[in-house]
């Protein structure tokens, strides 16, 4: 009898950790059927399913949506009712931008009746940036809900905005940061910084010294991510929430989702720093194995790899003050060809 609870205990246990993972397997299938063209690519369903796999189907994903949907139809108010000085042939597209960034970055009068009311505008959380505390801390679904987010919510929510609107928008990476990089025919290709809601030039990303030359280079930073890139920043994202809610798991889930990531965009530093960190901790895990030589041998290659294509880590509290120079020096590094 004894025998019989325990295996029942273990086959119950069993059942829940499958129930548990579930979600996450759901949630990886989600984005590789977009990438292998079996779903229709989209970057909310794909940023929106890695939180709801965090959140063990708890997310109220339709409410999530709904207040997007406020946002992109605010978005399309403003096109309607305001006329740009751009006379480019891309104007329409240019108009879509500029609404984007002011339901995300201005605050913006609203008429209602006869009552004028100010719409207010997202501002940088500044609370756990990394997400160290509270992995939510870095969703859309929490930005939307607090109007408080940070350099990984904020591009998301913009990106997402975009397509909501019939509109392009690519992300972009920098250390321990995304933004948003348009080209237009005006000026060609600019940056958007959803942080402090400003246009900086490159010099300002340049400015924090930990991008080298050959990171540039090799698309490492600074380049304009396509879609199916930025789902595999997703991929990468996932692994994360993964590893944040079974921090014991033998690492198997994020490899698959580096290795997959990589097949996309093989210079994709945080996937490959994903990959090294587990191959790091499994070779931890093996101790006097001998095994361990040949993962010891292959964190090796792996990690000297990451720092040929130019990848230099930047400690977070020079990351924090990196960000706030953009807010003390703005007429340093502004574009000013936006204010045009």
């Amino acid at each position: 009898m004894k025998y019989f609870i325990i295996t029942l205990f273990v086959l119950l246990c069993n059942f829940v950790k499958a129930q548990e993972n579930r979600f996450y397997d759901d949630a990886f299938l989600t984005i590789d059927n977009m990438l292998t063209n079996k779903q229709a690519y989209s970057f909310k369903t794909a940023v929106l399913s890695v939180e709801e796999a965090y959140y063990q189907g708890k997310l109220d994903t339709a409410e999530v949506s709904r207040k997007i949907e406020f946002m992109a139809n605010f978005a399309k108010k403003i096109i309607e009712n305001r006329d740009l000085t751009y006379e480019e042939k891309d104007k329409a597209t240019v108009s879509k931008y500029a609404a984007i960034f002011s339901v995300i970055c201005q605050e913006t009068p609203i008429i209602m009746n006869n009552d004028t009311l100010q719409y207010k505008a997202f501002s940088y959380d500044f609370n756990d940036v990394f997400g160290h505390k509270d992995l939510s801390n870095l969703f859309v679904s929490k930005l939307v809900n607090t109007q408080k987010g940070n350099c990984n919510s904020l591009p998301y929510l913009y990106k997402i905005l975009a397509e909501e609107i019939g509109a392009d928008a690519s992300l972009a990476l920098a250390p321990n940061h995304i933004y948003i990089k348009h080209n237009i025919k005006s000026i060609g290709w600019y940056n958007t910084e959803l942080t402090s809601g400003i246009f900086p030039q490159d010099a300002w990303l340049m400015a924090s010294g930990f991008i080298h030359l050959d990171a540039i280079q090799n698309g490492v930073y600074m380049k304009a991510l396509t879609d199916r890139e930025s789902l595999a920043l997703c991929l990468v994202d996932l692994a994360n929430a993964y590893n944040r809610s079974f921090p014991e798991n033998d690492g198997s889930f994020a490899l698959k989702c580096a290795m997959r990531a990589l097949q996309i965009h093989p210079f994709l530093v945080t996937a490959l720093i994903l990959q090294a960190e587990t191959h790091k901790q499994q070779y931890q895990k093996l101790a006097n194995d001998p095994k361990g030589k040949d993962l010891i041998s292959l964190l090796n290659k792996e990690y000297n790899y990451i720092h040929k294509i130019g990848y230099r880590n930047m400690p977070e509290g020079m990351y924090l003050e990196w960000l706030v120079s953009l807010r003390t020096e703005r007429k340093r590094y502004e574009d000013l060809r936006l204010k045009q």
